[in-house]
């Protein structure tokens, strides 16, 4: 007889292979077949671009020392390790509903009475689950009966059956059974099952996608670092070099060879240098709390740069594939992809809610007067009960659920569709401005150097009084604007490396991990079926 009941059980099992959620397929991507070139863009190789890692990207050893501490001390990283801990604990819960829960359940009953009084005392413990109902047991006079409650949905909570009949004043049973398993014979469990799943991986990809962010944050407030490192570089130059003008001027001023304007413009460069002095080395203050915000820690003021000519040649240039399919790995986009595939499951877990459930009660149970023939072999009963429930009428709230989970998918579908032409629009902006910034940081070099040349020229001029002090003071400030103007396009240009290292999220190791979800292939955008 336990043979026919675990048959039955296994028979369960084999049965839940059908699944009522559309076929999930893949559509055309929702931007053009390859990223813009022309002029303002940088013809590449149409070679998919190679596995990186950061380390490969940002090469000063300094940097990536930081980058290490920040992965280990970020807090937003433990919020999005926490969150996968949490998704797959819920996967595990939901994925548990898939094979019937057997509960062990044993009791000992007493009995005796005197002057028309029959007292009963009984003592038990028994396994309990979650769903069905909970069974309840009764007793009249030396026998005691019990039933196991029957439910819906997932498994349910069993007491076991206790049969037991005789003259004498104890009973001792034990049973073992499972109540209320659904057989899933539409997929419901099946379909919130793999829901689960991809819920998990899509918090994965999300995890991956904060690392990435994070990896790109903290470049770009190094380099940030390193550029107010150089204005104050700047800065501080300009003051000493105003300094002395206006020493200079000042004498001339007193020795009745220059005019008191010459003072006053000469008194404006530096004041002006001395107001941006003040407000560098206030950046540079909050540039290092930005890099401790991001780290989680103290940074060691030796891992910080000097300049932005020290930082720039250090930030690699990623090269670029043409095919705007290397998209589909962001992570973003694979989160993206993973909620489109946990809705369309739900679609077939709300058409099953339109069918039957069949549920399965089985009990084997062992009673006896003697604890010593408790298994014997006329102790030994069973007990299969299968049930039958079906929604005659819920004012169509079960077709509203169909209705509700397909609008969830086309929502999610437009989402994700979404995502991959913004990700297309940031990985264009970004070439574009490769393609460029060359050309423009070339032309404020030589302008600095123009500059640099006039200001020189045009000082020994007035020093040996063969041009006026006005044409001095133009060129000392056309300088420090043109010194000043070069920070901010190599600025620029380090950050947008940065920036195609983070928009095309092409590092390897922020691929797959273990367990995780596999690499999406590059073969279309994918999109749920219509019915």
């Amino acid at each position: 007889m336990m043979r026919s009941l675990v048959l039955i059980l296994a028979a369960s099992t084999a049965l839940a292979g059908c699944s009522l959620a559309p076929k999930y397929a893949r559509t055309e991507l929702p931007v053009p077949p390859s990223l813009p070139v022309g002029d303002a863009y940088l013809r590449q190789s149409e070679a998919t671009l190679p596995a990186i890692t950061y380390r490969d990207v940002f090469k000063d050893p300094r940097l990536q020392q930081i980058i290490v501490q920040a992965l280990a001390n970020n807090r937003d990283l433990r919020v999005a390790a926490a969150n996968i801990a949490a998704t797959r604990a819920q996967y595990r819960i939901q994925r548990a509903d898939l094979l019937p829960q057997v509960d062990a359940n044993g009791r000992y009953t007493y009995s005796g009475g005197g002057n028309g009084t029959r007292n009963t005392v009984t003592s038990g413990t028994g396994g309990t689950g979650t769903g069905g109902n909970t069974g309840t047991g009764t007793g009249t006079g030396n026998t005691g009966t019990g039933t196991g409650g029957v439910g819906t949905g997932g498994t349910g909570t069993s007491t076991g059956s206790v049969v037991s009949s005789s003259s004498s004043n104890s009973a001792f049973s034990v049973d073992l059974g499972t109540t209320a398993f659904e057989l899933d014979l539409f997929g419901r469990i099946r379909s919130l099952t793999s829901a689960a799943l991809d819920r998990y991986f899509a918090t994965e990809a999300a995890a991956r996608a904060t690392r990435l962010t994070l990896v790109g944050d903290i470049a770009d407030a190094w380099l940030t670092y390193a550029s107010d490192q150089s204005l104050l570089k700047i800065a501080q130059d300009t003051v000493t070099s105003s300094q002395r003008s206006v020493t200079l001027t000042n004498a001339r001023l007193r020795g009745g060879v220059a005019p008191r304007t010459d003072l006053r413009q000469a008194q404006q460069i530096l004041f002006t240098a001395q107001s941006d002095l003040a407000q560098q080395r206030t950046a540079l203050a909050q540039d290092v709390n930005a890099l401790q915000l991001l780290v989680g820690a103290p940074v060691d003021a030796t891992l910080l740069p000097a300049s932005i000519e020290q930082a720039l040649p250090t930030v690699a240039t990623l090269p670029a594939g043409l095919d705007s399919s290397i998209l589909l790995r962001r992570p973003d986009v694979v989160e993206s992809e993973y909620q489109l595939r946990a809705t369309n499951a739900e679609i077939g877990a709300a058409r099953a809610e339109l069918f039957p459930k069949i549920s399965l009660t089985g009990i084997l149970g062992f009673a006896s007067t003697s604890l010593t023939s408790l298994f014997s072999g006329g102790a030994f009963n069973y007990s299969v009960a299968p049930s039958v429930s079906y929604p005659i009428f819920r004012a169509g709230a079960g077709i509203a659920g169909v209705a509700y989970s397909k609008a969830q998918r086309d929502a999610a579908l437009a989402t994700y569709e979404k995502t991959i032409q913004t990700a297309f629009q940031e990985t264009a902006d970004a070439l574009a401005r490769q393609g460029t910034i060359a050309d423009q940081l070339k032309a404020n070099q030589n302008f600095s150097e123009a500059a640099l040349d006039t200001y020189r020229l045009s000082d020994a001029r007035y020093r040996g009084g063969i041009d006026t002090f006005l044409n001095s003071l133009d060129a000392q400030r056309s300088l420090y604007t043109a010194q000043r103007n070069l920070v901010a396009t190599q600025l620029v240009g380090a950050s947008n490396r940065v920036t195609l290292y983070r928009v095309l999220g092409g590092d390897s190791t922020l691929e797959t991990t273990a367990g995780g979800p596999q690499p999406v292939t590059m073969s279309g955008a994918p999109r749920a079926e219509t019915d």
